[in-house]
């Protein structure tokens, strides 16, 4: 049997949907055109375009159908990965909205929609995220901020 041809991880290169990668995997190295990876371990390819940096792709042949993927895949890494770019079902609007609007525009409005709503599994918020809204709600409206929130501005 004829050895498998690898394909390395090339940084400099822009990789097409029809251009073959190998990567380690748990039954050892493997090969795959790009249009197979996004498929097959959509995750580990979006870790290695946007968190690690060692993978170019083009964005239309690949990253926009790894989005789609991704979102099926693992809908909880795209929702911790999109954040308030994410579009949700907000009150007040008839189609979708990306959250950072009412985020920055209403944030009382979106606190009770967000954390007394029950919404907090739609968007995620960072730590950082979640300050900035409770200390702009703190002051906005003191009354509807729940203690726990309070509590972790006080921290």
């Amino acid at each position: 049997m004829a050895a498998e041809q690898l394909f390395p991880l090339d940084p400099e290169k822009t990789y097409f949907s029809a251009d073959e990668l190998t990567l380690d995997t748990d039954e050892g190295p493997k090969t795959l055109k790009m249009g197979y990876w996004i498929l097959e371990d959509p995750v580990r390819i979006h870790k290695m375009i946007v968190k690690e940096k060692v993978l170019k792709v083009d964005d239309m042949e690949i990253f926009r159908p790894l989005d789609s993927k991704l979102r099926k895949a693992d809908p909880d890494y795209y929702k911790r990965y999109v954040g308030l770019k994410l579009v949700i079902d907000y009150p007040g609007y008839s189609t979708g909205i990306v959250a950072s609007i009412p985020f920055e525009n209403d944030p009382v409005g979106f606190y009770k929609w967000w954390r007394k709503g029950g919404h907090e599994n739609k968007v995620y918020l960072s730590l950082g995220r979640q300050i900035q809204l409770f200390q702009k709600v703190s002051m906005m409206d003191p009354k509807i901020i729940l203690k726990k929130d309070l509590e972790l501005l006080r921290r």
